[in-house]
């Protein structure tokens, strides 16, 4: 099963694919929405994702959760990027806590893929968490 792990900065879509707990290497890391106030910005990620998860044959999603309030809180473009996510209609989506991220870290001993870029860390996690 491809398992999509997905990690939200700012206007960027972090992706790592994980199957049977192997990183697998692709070619698009990350996406971005460009302007979230133009309608075909957002259409152009819209199919930019779906495509992404068609041509990796992704069957589940996982995504870090994001504060709503306080000084860690997720900024307005994330959770716009997240209902997005949320609304595909090729498979579902779970969200996982930081605390929750977290925990399933210190119980595990996590070696991360040589291969693996040092920002995709928290989406890889991520993803894992649901194997």
């Amino acid at each position: 099963m491809n398992i999509c792990g997905i990690e939200l900065k700012a206007n960027n879509v972090i992706l790592v694919i994980v199957n049977d707990n192997n990183y697998i290497e692709t070619k698009i890391k990350k996406l971005t929405l460009e302007d979230d106030e133009k309608q075909e910005d957002i259409r152009k990620f819209c199919n930019d994702f779906l495509d992404f998860l068609e041509k990796n044959n992704i069957e589940k999603i996982q995504i870090k959760k994001r504060a709503k309030k306080g000084t860690f809180a997720g900024g307005a473009v994330t959770f716009k990027l997240e209902g997005l996510i949320q609304l595909n209609p090729l498979c579902s989506v779970d969200l996982i806590s930081s605390a929750t991220l977290a925990n399933f870290s210190k119980k595990n001993n996590i070696i991360f893929s040589e291969n693996l870029k040092k920002y995709q860390e928290e989406a890889y996690l991520t993803a894992l968490y649901h194997l």
